[in-house]
């Protein structure tokens, strides 16, 4: 299951690329910019600026779920199964409502990214799975990496590398390149902020270096998780020691998808403010630099 498709990134891997967001995460960090791409099933989204006043195709389609309270759209939310969300897909003029995950074919995915042929040849650039946890769908993540290379294309994942090695190592032969998340090393605090346990995210980069893959690390810097120096040096050292890590990149906290959770009727529990700390993005460059790594800062 997908819930993007992404044309003309810059940021995800050399050259221009198309990036194929893959529904499902195995984390649950607090400050998500892509809160919809954590449930490996559908969800639904709703805007109430943008819902039409006197409308009620959403309720024909799905009266056990929605009604309307003083001209108030009202959903519940527990009510929503597949076959619900299904037909609240195409129901909503507006667009108020809008459902985020859907099942694509291999050959219907591969005929999107093909149309980005010209670019990838032009620019050195690719394909890059992200999501969500792209290893969350293994099979889906390696027959399409494999159709990619099959046309030749370069290849890349994001991950927070937060899954059994098994569902990583099928992908490893149509493999260009991982980016790799790494957000903390202490136990206590990766789970605190992300549920999520900090083994085995070094087990995999470890055998993924062993491997021979080529590693790029990045970095989210959260004020009051890692956003201190002792954090990052800790993180770098751990990057420096990879063998296939030639670079790490930083990417400052920011609050541009606090707007998602609304969407989602979800709390955000994160920080309320961006990361403003040129101080500390100037250590963690030049640490960085003295480990033997190149630094990239991504806003």
């Amino acid at each position: 299951m997908i819930f993007d498709l992404q044309r003309y990134s810059t940021h995800d891997g050399p050259g221009i690329r198309t990036l194929v967001f893959l529904k499902g995460c195995s984390l649950a960090c607090c400050w998500c910019q892509n809160p919809e791409s954590r449930s490996p099933t559908p969800d639904l989204l709703f805007d109430p600026r943008l819902c039409l006043a006197g409308c009620d195709l959403c309720q024909r389609a799905c009266p056990s779920a929605i009604r309307r309270q003083d001209e108030a759209l009202c959903i519940d939310r527990r009510r929503l199964g597949r076959d619900k969300l299904a037909s609240l897909r195409t129901c909503c003029p507006s667009e108020a409502l809008r459902v985020c995950g859907q099942e694509q074919s291999l050959d219907d995915l591969m005929s999107d990214i093909l149309r980005d042929r010209p670019f990838f040849e032009r620019s050195g650039g690719g394909v890059t799975l992200s999501g969500g946890e792209p290893f969350m769908q293994p099979e889906l993540a390696r027959d399409l990496l494999r159709a990619c290379k099959a046309e030749g294309l370069h290849t890349a994942v994001e991950t927070c590398l937060h899954v059994p090695w098994r569902q990583i190592e099928p992908s490893l032969p149509h493999l260009d390149l991982v980016l790799a998340d790494l957000k903390h090393l202490d136990q206590a605090r990766f789970f605190e902020w992300t549920r999520g346990k900090v083994a085995l995210v070094l087990d995999n980069l470890r055998r993924l270096a062993k491997r021979g893959i080529p590693l790029q690390i990045r970095v989210p810097l959260i004020p009051g998780f890692n956003a201190d120096s002792d954090s990052i040096a800790a993180i770098v050292d751990t990057a420096a020691s990879l063998a296939t890590v030639r670079e790490i990149h930083f990417l400052p906290y920011h609050t541009l998808g606090v707007g998602k959770y609304a969407l989602l009727n979800q709390p955000y529990l994160a920080p309320d403010k961006p990361l403003d700390d040129p101080d500390l993005l100037h250590f963690a460059h030049a640490y960085a630099q003295r480990q033997g790594l190149t630094p990239v800062t991504r806003g």
